[in-house]
């Protein structure tokens, strides 16, 4: 559990101001992450002997323009019925594994009878994990074990083009993929929450709607900013949906229910099209499971 608190969490804290206590920082991250939740899956993310499953193709990429030597997996979730000559929607989790196989989540069942049922398009999947190694800026701590954070917690554009131009442009090549943003959707969990939104915050041209569990808006990398930036600039067309919990963590770098709070306060300032749903769930993606399939349905409603 302290390996996973660090790779989630502190491979990101650049001030050598930071005064913390790194045991007690442990324990509330332990706390929040394995706190008893009402939430349960829904049937729509449970097998059904009536549904057929679709593919899952499992794949690596080393980066060579953004993060030159980073190779990560991901993995490709085609559906069973899949018609080349349909366009599809596509919707692309960060820290994919975990939204694929997790016990919580089981993203490709729910993609499987949401597509049966005709509740969605015909939808690709693309679940990516982040990059192996550090090449980014590194912390105080020197707790860095991956590129996570520098990846998903910066706030500029870099994580959003190097999709676009190193992963999408790729599966785009091999299969059918819709080029209207408005069909599109990315999404993750903490630090991956954030950057999804900010990948859309930055290239609405490609990303047009944003799923953020428990998102990491607090000033890791200067994350916390957000609520004031949404708040300030023109409103941009994308589609958003926030999770968030009141156990949630609170930690030297800021507090998870209060600044998701924020956000949907920024959000409804400037009447962006979104919606918050704020629980008794802690920093797990259990609440963001049961609520999957309905967050999909609404974010491709017209």
């Amino acid at each position: 559990m302290r390996t996973l608190f660090k790779l989630l969490i502190f491979p990101c804290l650049l001030s050598a101001q930071v005064d913390f206590d790194p045991d007690l920082m442990t324990e509330r991250f332990t706390k929040s992450m394995t706190i008893d939740e009402p939430y349960k899956l829904t049937w729509l993310s449970k097998k059904r002997e009536d549904v057929k499953e679709g593919k899952i193709i499992k794949q690596s990429h080393t980066s060579e323009k953004f993060y030159p030597g980073v190779m990560r997996d991901y993995w490709i979730y085609i559906p069973s019925n899949y018609d080349k000559k349909k366009e599809s929607n596509l919707i692309i989790f960060q820290d994919g594994e975990g939204y694929l196989f997790g016990k919580t989540f089981q993203a490709g069942i729910a993609l499987d009878n949401m597509i049966h049922f005709g509740l969605i398009p015909q939808t690709i999947g693309v679940f990516i994990n982040p990059g192996d190694k550090l090449v980014g800026e590194k912390n105080i701590w020197g707790w860095d074990r991956s590129n996570r954070s520098y990846e998903y917690d910066s706030i500029d554009e870099k994580y959003a083009n190097f999709l676009v131009e190193e992963i999408l442009l790729k599966i785009k090549n091999d299969y059918n993929i819709t080029e209207n943003p408005k069909k599109v959707v990315i999404g993750g969990i903490s630090s991956g929450g954030i950057c999804a939104f900010n990948a859309a915050w930055h290239r609405p041209d490609v990303f047009g709607n944003v799923i953020s569990h428990c998102g990491s808006f607090t000033n890791i990398r200067g994350g916390d900013r957000y609520p004031q930036i949404v708040r300030q600039s023109k409103k941009k067309d994308i589609k958003v949906f926030i999770q968030g919990g009141e156990n949630d963590l609170n930690l030297v770098v800021g507090s998870w229910p209060q600044k998701n709070k924020e956000m949907a306060e920024s959000l409804k300032f400037r009447e962006y099209e979104y919606k918050f749903i704020f629980g008794v769930g802690g920093h797990s993606n259990k609440h963001g499971g049961e609520l999957f399939p309905e967050t999909l349905i609404w974010l491709w409603s017209e």
